[in-house]
C-alpha cells in the first residue's frame, strides 16, 4: 500500500473509478483482506491510485474466467512483470538450475512431456510456447488431440488471425512482435497426477544459425508446485494476450485455484540426477546435428 499521504482516495471514490460497489469493496477487504486500505485520522478508509489499477486488473481476470479468489491472489501476490515465463519461473523458484541445452535435446524433453504427462495426464491444463506458427506446424495435429482430453489447452506463436476459441481445441495466443515468448520454448503440462514443465529461452546472437542448430537455457522441473507458478505465468499472460480465453465445455475445472503439495525429497533427487545425466547427454551430441522440434 501506498504510504498515507499518497493514499488520498475514498470508498466512495474507488468505488466510482472501478466500477465495484462500496458493499463489494467491503467485502473483498473482509474476505481477501483486498484492497488494503490505510486509515486516515477518524479511521477513514484511504487508497492510492494504484489499488484503482490494482481493483480493475481483477475485473479483467474475472472476465477471463478466474474465480474471484485467483484473481485476488493473483493480482496481489503473483504479478507478472517480465512477460516471460522463463524469467518469472526463474525469479520465483530460485534453486531451479539452467542448463544450456540444443534445439534437438528440447526436441525430445518436448517429445517425452508431451507422451508421458500430457497424453497421460488426467484431464491437465497444457500450454505450449513454439515461437513462430511454423514450428507449431509439425506440431499441431499432436496438440489438437492432446486438448481432446484436456481441461485447456493453450499454444503461443505468432499468429496472425488466431481461430475462434472453441472447446477441446487448442487455444491460439498470437504474441505481440516485442513480446519475450517470442524468443521463448514451453512445455507445461499442470496436472495432479503428472505435473511437469519445461521452460527455455534462445539464446541471444544466434540469428545466423539455422533454427536446428540453436541453443537454448533451459529449466524444467516435475515439482507440482514449481509447475503450477509455471502455469500461473502461463496463464496471466493468456489473460493478457487473449481477454476470455477460459473456455466452458464439459471437463473445464479450476485447477489453478489449488495449491498443489510440494515434491518430495526422493522426487527431488530424482530430478538432480537426471539433470546431471542431461549435461552430460547434451554435450554428447554431434553440434548442429539434431532434429527441429516435431
Amino acid at each position: 500500500m501506498q504510504p498515507l499521504s499518497r493514499a488520498s482516495l475514498t470508498i466512495g471514490e474507488l468505488a466510482h473509478r472501478t466500477g465495484v460497489p462500496i458493499t463489494t469493496l467491503r467485502s473483498w477487504e473482509s474476505r481477501y483482506g483486498f484492497p488494503r486500505p490505510d486509515r486516515a485520522a477518524g479511521g477513514h478508509r484511504r487508497y492510492a491510485e494504484s489499488d484503482v489499477d490494482a481493483v480493475l486488473e481483477v475485473l479483467e481476470r474475472r472476465r477471463g474466467g478466474l474465480s474471484l479468489h485467483a484473481a485476488v491472489q493473483r493480482v496481489v501476490a503473483e504479478p507478472v512483470s517480465s512477460g516471460s515465463v522463463f524469467a518469472d519461473l526463474r525469479r520465483r523458484r530460485p534453486e531451479l538450475a539452467p542448463q544450456v541445452l540444443s534445439r534437438a535435446t528440447l526436441s525430445s524433453m518436448s517429445r517425452a512431456i508431451e507422451d508421458e504427462c500430457c497424453a497421460r495426464a488426467a484431464e491437465p491444463l497444457l500450454f505450449g510456447g513454439f515461437q513462430r506458427v511454423a514450428y507449431l506446424e509439425a506440431s499441431y495435429d499432436r496438440w489438437r488431440e492432446l486438448a481432446r482430453t484436456a481441461c485447456d489447452t493453450v499454444v503461443f506463436a505468432d499468429f496472425t488471425h488466431p481461430t475462434p476459441v472453441r472447446p477441446l481445441t487448442p487455444v491460439e495466443v498470437a504474441l505481440p512482435e516485442h513480446a519475450p515468448l517470442n524468443r521463448e520454448w514451453l512445455v507445461i503440462c499442470d496436472a495432479p497426477d503428472l505435473p511437469a514443465c519445461l521452460a527455455a529461452v534462445e539464446l541471444p546472437g544466434q540469428d545466423s544459425r539455422a533454427p536446428e542448430g540453436r541453443s537454448f537455457e533451459a529449466i524444467w522441473s516435475v515439482d507440482p508446485q514449481v509447475v503450477r507458478a509455471a502455469s500461473r505465468v502461463a496463464a496471466s499472460l493468456t489473460d493478457a494476450y487473449r481477454p476470455g480465453w477460459r473456455t466452458s465445455g464439459p471437463r473445464h475445472a479450476p485447477v489453478l485455484d489449488d495449491e498443489p503439495t510440494a515434491a518430495s525429497g526422493d522426487l527431488r533427487r530424482a530430478t538432480q540426477l537426471f539433470d546431471r545425466m542431461l549435461g552430460y547427454l547434451d554435450d554428447a551430441r554431434p553440434s548442429g546435428r539434431g532434429r527441429a522440434r516435431t
